[in-house]
């Protein structure tokens, strides 16, 4: 088969290269549920990759599976990773020559018993242009990547017979400048596609508001294609059992444009729900409801099923209410991503990413950067979360041209309306959103003017208008919406005075490699700070895309059981930007979420859990500790918890809990479950917190949070350095007292540390490997410039004195010297290290001061009394309970896609290191310090760019650091603290290492 497709009238529009044309023979958008009944066209179709929208097709045809991207698929287009830039040197609105075009073909037999029916064909999303034909005829255009598109086949299939349906996609276009959004491109038709009948007269669309109060409006909209309409027809609803009658008669419109003469009729349903169950993301309660369209028989000719949530949102103030209470929101931006399949996302996909969101305490999602599928907004609406919905714009390389650019005012205003017009029945939206990164133009207030005349019910928020005066209140945005905001800078604007408006983050902490320090700082001030009302962490998903290492190409669809727990498995490895030949690219900055590519959670989530925490522990006294309920709408009944009491002798006590009955809001005060025992020593109380009722996101038993209280300190150590947590000024580098010694300590000539469990002995560490956010935040560099990944080690003196060994010695850098002192000295079992070291003036900043040393193989468990069981970190530590944890030590190490720092445990006071057979060593530290064991040197995780690229060690590599820098998030967002970083001076540790 073989025919031209430059002769054909969709093809001589050259739709990828005029942004006026928005569609061409595309139905309107609706809300109608249409999927019952449906003709599933899912599959393999017959495939074909032209290298432009002009070439013709040829003779040999492949095959491709729908719905699917043909970039992961066996073609030799690859899919491509860019944030800001354009993959093409064209400006808007002009596409590439060198353009791929994917056609699908394939026979769809007609159902006989669809005779007389109106057909019609819905595309759930391609991008970028999809052009449709029909047995060779043209049907229609559609632009937007992201949302359905509908035709109208009537007149050219007929029931009981076969037709050949054309799918041509487009991948480049005057549409790709306004779809620049921080994701990998792609081409294909990425949701399902299906044909389905209607009779000639229809539902049109269906617009349900359900009020608080019980209010329920719901405006129907009839469209029949045979004319106008005949006397006698009607709507009727029913919720729950309960039916609802029309309001009056139809209203009649007739429309009429070149290529369709249609009769429009609008009635009114009207209802009030006595003790109505209202909808909110706590309790998100449900009503089904069925729209009917009726013959004047009574017959029903049509109808729409609808899930209803009775809730109201506003804006009163500087504050987002919902059902009038002032809610946090405490959201994640998600984009759809698979590592297999890319833009294709199943349901049981996008249920499981939900589920894992509640579990770890997020009630909000920004759908960055356009409308996602269908079926996630259901899923929002059952299990509860607020949504942003975002339309399909992000112009980030061109956006100051196109935001006032009237060639592209209908391509904005015609993704903003659809958007609206497909989800606007869902309780779970609460906001609608113009798009992203896309300046701030005319085009935004004229699509912002369509939607608060369609649906004045919800706010619109747009960070690109708010950026410019978050006080001011003659812009297109409702809410201010800024990305990445200094904390310090929101916590002024909302005691300034000049708060205007809700400022609720739409990106903030930045989740790439190992990052999100100063979370809790971040939520802390929120809840402090009336005007401060959330935001959404940067992003859900690491984009990593499995890759076979041998040839460079993507899985695709067959991967399934190719990688687990965030691991990759053997010749095999996550991709991003670059690993796929692609000279334009933005590398590691597609791993930026907090799951990887397969769902499993990074250790930051435990992070977010305890910071959303429904159940509190807000402090202890008088012999009792104070609980508090952090929810807005629900009360603790669903939870139920055990008591957990950890000492510093090793023991765990342990009791069951009874939550007290606390509305949203209150407190009440709870007797100690346990008698603190008198012999002195550290003690925590933690509330592990599980679920008691069964939850549609989690079943009993799941794991809510962990608040936890300190009891009682630690005891103060004789003879030890003072200040050991903290940096202390410059002065005299005194050895400590001696203790009484069993056997001297032996070391070589270079002053090292001679042990037989040790495979190297422990030295001065300043470096680590530089985490995404200290290689995009500039302090790699820095660190680097100093000479810190490259110290040289100079012994000044050995000193030995009654079995003491000191060891002064200079790490000279490229800019600095820093002195450093061990003294060793042989305790019981084995010996007690005492270090100081002193930071010139350069080094302000520097990654960790402490000690590293290597085992000897055979050490495979760590065990340690501290922060855990996951990783954590200064400014980072807040989801990390203080207790007795025990983790296998291949397990200890966190994969970030690009590898970096990862692994370390903060506030350690003890750990050891066994082999199967329990010997190993033990490790006591004079204070809570950051430890790291993984089998990986710092310089190793430097210079590797993809895991399959390291070859763990036999033994254990251990970091004890005195101080640890924080994580921040300054790969796109602002740095950590001054309170976690490292400042010049004198820094001062002690550890005792023994033999097991």
């Amino acid at each position: 088969m073989t025919d031209a497709l430059p002769a054909d009238p969709l093809i001589s529009l050259r739709p990828w290269q005029a942004p006026e044309v928005t569609s061409w023979g595309r139905l309107p958008m609706n809300a109608v549920d249409r999927r019952a009944g449906a003709l599933p066209l899912d599959g393999d179709w017959r495939f074909q990759l032209l290298p432009a929208p002009d070439a013709p097709v040829g003779g040999s045809w492949g095959s491709s599976y729908l719905p699917g991207v043909w970039t992961l698929q066996g073609t030799d287009d690859l899919p491509q990773y860019t944030n800001v830039r354009m993959p093409f040197p064209d400006f808007p609105p002009g596409s590439p020559t060198a353009n791929p075009t994917g056609v699908y073909e394939r026979e769809v037999d007609v159902p006989a018993d669809w005779a007389g029916r109106r057909i019609v064909l819905q595309v759930g999303a391609a991008e970028s242009v999809l052009l449709v034909h029909v047995d060779g005829r043209p049907v229609g255009i559609s632009k937007d990547s992201h949302l359905a598109a509908e035709f109208d086949l009537t007149g050219l299939v007929r029931a009981g017979g076969r037709a050949v349906v054309r799918l041509t996609v487009v991948k480049w276009s005057d549409a790709s400048h306004i779809e620049d959004q921080d994701q990998w491109w792609h081409g294909g038709v990425t949701r399902s596609v299906l044909l389905y009948a209607t009779d000639p007269l229809h539902l049109a669309d269906v617009t349900v508001r359900a009020r608080r109060d019980g209010e329920l409006r719901i405006d129907c909209q009839v469209r029949d294609a045979r004319g106008a309409l005949s006397g006698g027809w009607y709507v009727s609803g029913e919720l729950e059992g309960e039916l609802l009658t029309q309001d009056g008669e139809f209203d009649r419109v007739n429309i009429e444009d070149d290529r369709v003469s249609d009769f429009l009729g609008e009635a009114r349903i009207h209802g009030v729900v006595p003790e109505v169950r209202t909808w909110n993301a706590e309790t998100p309660e449900l009503y089904d409801l069925t729209v009917r369209l009726h013959r004047p028989d009574g017959t029903v000719a049509d109808t729409s099923h609808h899930r209803v949530g009775f809730r109201d949102v506003e804006i009163a103030g500087r504050d987002l209410l919902v059902n009038g209470e002032r809610v946090y929101i405490r959201g994640v931006n998600r984009h759809d991503f698979h590592p297999l399949t890319g833009r294709t996302v199943s349901y049981d996909d996008m249920r499981a990413d939900l589920v894992l969101l509640k579990r770890f305490g997020f009630n909000a999602i920004r759908t960055s950067h356009y409308p996602n599928d269908p079926a996630l907004y259901d899923l929002a609406d059952e299990l509860g979360f607020y949504v942003v919905d975002e339309a399909d714009i992000e112009s980030h390389d061109h956006a100051h041209e196109i935001a006032d650019d009237p060639r592209y005012l209908n391509a904005f205003v015609d993704r903003v309306s659809r958007m609206v017009l497909r989800d606007k029945n869902h309780p779970s939206i609460i906001i609608w959103s113009l798009g992203n990164e896309s300046d701030y133009g005319a085009n935004h207030d004229a699509a912002a003017g369509w939607v608060r005349r369609h649906d004045p019910t919800r706010p619109i928020q747009y960070e690109g208008a708010a950026k410019l005066d978050w006080a001011a209140t003659d812009d297109c945005s409702d809410i201010a919406c800024p990305m990445y905001a200094p904390l310090e800078d929101c916590v002024a604007h909302a005691l300034s005075g000049r708060q205007t408006r809700p400022l609720i983050q739409c990106e903030y902490s930045h989740a790439m490699g190992n990052s999100n320090g100063t979370l809790s700082d971040h939520w802390a001030a929120i809840e402090s700070t009336p005007g401060l009302q959330g935001g959404f962490i940067w992003e859900f998903w690491d984009h990593g895309i499995l890759q076979r290492v041998n040839d460079g190409r993507p899985v695709g669809r067959g991967g399934a059981g190719l990688y687990d727990n965030g691991v990759a498995a053997p010749g095999h490895r996550w991709a991003y930007g670059g690993d796929f030949g692609e000279t334009i690219h933005d590398g590691a900055f597609i791993a930026d979420g907090v799951v990887f590519p397969d769902r499993t959670p990074k250790p930051s989530l435990y992070e977010h859990r305890e910071i959303a925490a429904p159940v509190r522990i807000e402090c202890f006294k008088h012999e009792g500790v104070v609980l508090g309920n952090h929810q807005h709408f629900r009360g603790l009944d669903w939870l139920t918890g055990t008591w957990e009491l950890s000492l510093a002798d090793g023991r765990t006590l342990t009791a069951p809990a009874v939550l007290p009955g606390l509305r949203p809001g209150e407190t009440a005060a709870v007797p100690l479950p346990f008698e603190l025992p008198r012999d002195g020593g550290e003690a925590w109380l933690t509330l592990r917190v599980t679920v008691a009722e069964e939850q549609p996101w989690a079943p009993i038993g799941t794991e809510v949070c962990v608040p936890q209280v300190r009891l009682r300190g630690p005891a103060v150590e004789e003879g030890a350095f003072a200040d050991r947590s903290v940096v202390s000024e410059a002065g005299p580098l005194d050895p400590p007292t001696a203790r009484t010694a069993d056997r001297p300590v032996e070391v070589d000539g270079e002053g090292l540390l001679l042990h037989p469990l040790l495979a190297s002995a422990p030295v001065l560490s300043l470096w680590r490997a530089p985490t995404d956010n200290d290689e995009l935040g500039g302090m790699a560099l820095r660190w680097r410039t100093w000479g810190l990944d490259a110290l040289v080690r100079k012994v000044v003196s050995v000193r030995e004195d009654g079995g003491r060994v000191t060891v002064d010695a200079e790490y000279a850098g490229a800019v600095g010297v820093v002195r450093h002192r061990q003294v060793f000295t042989p305790v019981a079992g084995g010996v007690r290290v005492d270090e100081e070291a002193e930071l010139p003036d350069e080094f302000d900043d520097v990654a960790r001061v402490g000690s590293v040393f290597e085992t000897v193989p055979g050490p495979d468990l760590l065990e340690w009394f501290g922060q855990g069981p996951w990783e954590s970190y200064p400014d980072r530590s807040a989801g990390a309970p203080v207790g007795h944890h025990s983790v296998p030590v291949d397990q200890l190490f966190t994969p970030y896609l690009r590898p970096q720092e990862s692994g370390g445990r903060h506030g350690v006071r003890r750990f050891t290191l066994s082999a199967p057979d329990a010997t190993g060593l033990a490790v006591e530290l004079d204070a809570p310090r950051q430890v790291s064991v993984t089998r990986f040197r710092a310089d190793e995780l430097t210079t590797a760019s993809h895991h399959d690229e390291l070859v763990p060690r036999a033994g254990c590599v251990v970091h004890l650091d005195a101080a640890h820098r924080g994580l921040g998030t300054a790969s796109c967002g602002p740095d950590t603290f001054p309170e976690y970083r490292i400042a010049p001076g004198v820094h001062r540790w002690s550890w005792t290492l023994r033999v097991l």
